[in-house]
């Protein structure tokens, strides 16, 4: 292609001077390819990323709309469940762990959850 026509035009001018040319590199044209061709790529990751960043705004704001109504009809239950199940997971993270010790203080055992 255009490297092929580089290729023939640079072998038959050096040929009138008396030079043979055995091998043309054009490299500084492939070097510029390339770096399009990385620039072309790092734009559709962006892009890509720009989506799934709406997709998961719109997830969220989904998430919370469905958690307000959740509030509206079943109360602070479901605040209370949460608070429970994140309490239950800290516990259980702290007791895998050998350089963690808890200790609890008073009545409430796990992070201040009412008794």
């Amino acid at each position: 292609m255009v490297s092929q026509k580089v290729n023939e035009s640079l072998t038959e001018r050096a040929a009138q001077f008396g030079l043979i040319l055995d091998d043309i590199s054009i490299t500084h044209l492939q070097v510029a390819q390339q770096e399009a061709e990385k620039a072309r790529f790092l734009v559709e990751k962006a892009e890509q990323q720009k989506k799934a960043a709406v997709i998961a705004a719109e997830g969220d704001a989904q998430a919370a709309v469905l958690l307000a109504k959740s509030f509206g009809s079943a109360g602070e239950g479901l605040v209370e469940l949460r608070r429970i199940e994140a309490a239950e997971d800290i516990a259980y993270q702290l007791a895998k762990s050998r350089n963690v010790t808890y200790l609890p203080q008073g009545q409430n055992v796990l992070l201040n959850l009412p008794t």
